[in-house]
């Protein structure tokens, strides 16, 4: 069923509670990455513009309990900078206090609830939880696809109590991304899987073998692939319990004609920390881990991308938070920016590896999902979107 985009409601005169990811980096109290935030501003200033009150809501950690560095106030604070008034920090997301502070909130302004996961019951879809968080509220907007994987009091509770919602502008873009990957794609279709562990990507893995033509792997995930072959890779992270799964998605891959291209010559140390000695060769020593893509690999992964409509990239392709390790990630991701292809790079350590780099504005989309993107990817029915159907 369709789900309305915010864009399609009247918001004046209506209070519009609204999930926002503001699971942010900090750092002394202070946010040390703001894109999460910037990415529903668009959302926030809508709502405003349009004569609504925003009261945002959001989690920040995973606290179990009331942890006050895991306090929404520097994001509250960095509200009021963006959007050039005071956005008050509610001392808590539910209670009287909070409901007065919502309920004498002028329209064309916004307030921020304190963190959601202080209260144990937002994880577990607590229906008084929920109740209690929409009181006072005349429509629900989810702008949060990072957690449209969790059915929480926030993302899925709350639609039994305001029957009037909506996907925010952050949510639609996200989907119609997504929906461009899996719904009639543009070919040649490739997918770059990287990151550290098979297990995280076998259903994703089986899902886009029924889609794409080629799938390229990088990172550790890499090195159980090249293990179930019977090739030495040294003490590289390998699962060995996910061997015979390997083995089983190489077959799959051989048998519906999808290219499946692993690493030929590796950077590899004696650890993450050894960059300094970091050496590159097709073999690894039995005394030595594969931490990146080789030069070899690199120019075979960057050919495979140079005739490609549709790319999906999902995990680095090397231990990029060391600069001895980050070549193959960088080289690759800069010429699928250059590449022409209509490009969605998956949240999580996929974007912070490509963040800062001018040539990452040029890919198509830049999602802020790590969790929600690989369940969309594997086929599954994310319980914050569903709750938004009509």
């Amino acid at each position: 069923m369709p789900i309305s985009s915010i864009r399609d409601l009247n918001l004046r005169g209506k209070k519009v509670l609204v999930r926002c990811d503001f699971n942010v980096p900090l750092a002394g109290g202070r946010i040390t990455d703001t894109s999460r935030v910037d990415a529903s501003l668009d959302t926030i200033r809508h709502i405003l513009s349009q004569g609504g009150g925003a009261i945002l809501c959001s989690h920040l950690g995973r606290p179990k309990e009331r942890v006050p560095e895991l306090s929404l106030k520097p994001v509250s604070e960095y509200l009021g900078q963006v959007l050039g008034e005071k956005v008050a920090l509610a001392p808590d997301c539910i209670g009287d206090v909070t409901l007065r502070m919502s309920n004498s909130l002028p329209m064309g302004h916004a307030l921020l609830l304190e963190n959601l996961r202080f209260h144990r019951e937002e994880e577990a879809n607590d229906s008084d939880f929920a109740h209690e968080l929409a009181r006072g509220k005349d429509v629900y907007v989810n702008d949060a696809f990072g957690t449209a994987h969790r059915a929480h009091a926030s993302t899925v509770g709350v639609t039994r109590f305001l029957s009037e919602r909506a996907a925010g502008f952050l949510m639609m873009r996200e989907l119609d991304a997504l929906r461009m990957l899996t719904v009639n794609p543009e070919h040649p279709y490739v997918a770059i899987l990287g990151g550290a562990k098979v297990s995280d990507k076998i259903n994703v893995i089986k899902n886009l073998l029924t889609k794409v033509d080629a799938i390229l792997v990088g990172g550790a995930m890499a090195y159980t692939f090249l293990k179930a072959q019977g090739i030495a890779v040294g003490k590289s992270r390998v699962e060995e319990d996910k061997l015979d799964v390997a083995h089983e998605i190489l077959a799959l891959a051989a048998s519906k004609n999808v290219r499946l291209l692993l690493p030929v010559d590796h950077v590899f140390a004696e650890g993450p920390e050894a960059g300094t000695s970091a050496q590159t060769g097709t073999q690894i020593p039995d005394d030595k881990m594969g931490l990146d893509i080789g030069p070899q690999t690199t120019h075979q992964f960057i050919a495979e991308l140079s005739g490609a409509k549709t790319v999906v990239w999902n995990g680095p392709l090397g231990f990029f938070e060391m600069p001895a390790f980050a070549s193959g990630t960088m080289a690759v991701g800069a010429a699928l920016a250059e590449s022409g292809a209509k490009s969605v790079i998956g949240g999580g350590d996929t974007a912070a590896a490509v963040a800062g780099h001018d040539w990452a504005k040029r890919f198509t989309h830049i999602s802020t999902g790590g969790g929600a993107t690989l369940e969309y990817l594997e086929g599954l029915e994310l319980p914050g979107v569903k709750a938004l159907e009509r």
